[in-house]
């Protein structure tokens, strides 16, 4: 019997070229998606994306679906309480692993490993230190479409919002930025590919621009973070 896996879904390109990865290698069960969901606004966390397509993902990859719901602006005590909840009810249905499409962010690697650790879960990481670029060619390869659904403004300016992600999309791309988006310059919408038993139907609606505050830190001043959110409505 293979070890219970629990799938940590953002929607985005990242997350399904992690989850082809683990279904080929096929040595966990993914028993279901968890996704963090904004309360107030029912969309997605970072990415914007609105839970019905989320939903149609979901039912496209035919795995369950949990929803983690976070307040609009949840400190870090609220957001660990949230998860560790989350977690340990995940892990009462003898779910033993936890699976994450990031690629090389050290810190974010430690934090999960550390988190998990200490209710007895472990982390996978199919995608660690694969190189961007080419990830990014091999999700293109595989037949993945997927659709730029925010950037954030200091990297990418907003033209690059709503764009579907293509080899002339790649060679857009300033040398600054990483081509699967790592460092949080642009976040994706998954619609189409392998793993799905269907596309995702949708259109592209207009693109909004959302102002964040930037906390002050002993080498920067207070600032703003501007991000261009693609709003996707289904079909």
């Amino acid at each position: 019997m293979k070890p219970k896996a629990i799938f940590n879904w953002s929607s985005g390109k990242d997350s399904a070229l992690a989850l082809y990865k683990t279904l080929q290698q096929d040595n966990l069960e993914v028993t279901a998606l968890l996704t963090s969901i904004n309360k107030e606004y029912q969309r997605i966390s970072m990415h914007g994306v609105h839970v019905s397509l989320l939903e149609l993902q979901a039912k496209s990859l035919g795995l369950p679906l949990l929803k983690m719901e976070l307040p609009k602006e949840p400190s870090m005590d609220e957001y660990r309480e949230i998860m560790s909840k989350t977690m340990s009810s995940i892990q009462s249905e003898g779910v033993t692993h936890s699976i994450f499409g990031d690629i090389f962010l050290e810190d974010l690697h430690v934090y999960r490993e550390e988190q998990l650790s200490k209710i007895g879960m472990e982390a996978v990481f199919p995608l660690w230190k694969k190189n961007t670029t080419d990830l990014i060619h091999e999700f293109l390869d595989l037949g993945f479409k997927t659709i730029v659904t925010c950037v954030n403004e200091t990297y990418l300016d907003k033209s690059f919002a709503g764009r579907v992600i293509d080899k002339d999309f790649i060679a857009d791309l300033p040398s600054t930025v990483d081509p699967c988006g790592e460092n949080g310059e642009f976040h994706t919408f998954t619609f189409e590919g392998p793993i799905l038993k269907n596309p995702i139907q949708f259109e592209a609606g207009e693109t909004i621009k959302k102002v964040y505050p930037k906390p002050k830190t002993d080498h920067e001043e207070e600032g703003e973070y501007v991000f261009w959110f693609c709003d996707l409505i289904s079909k």
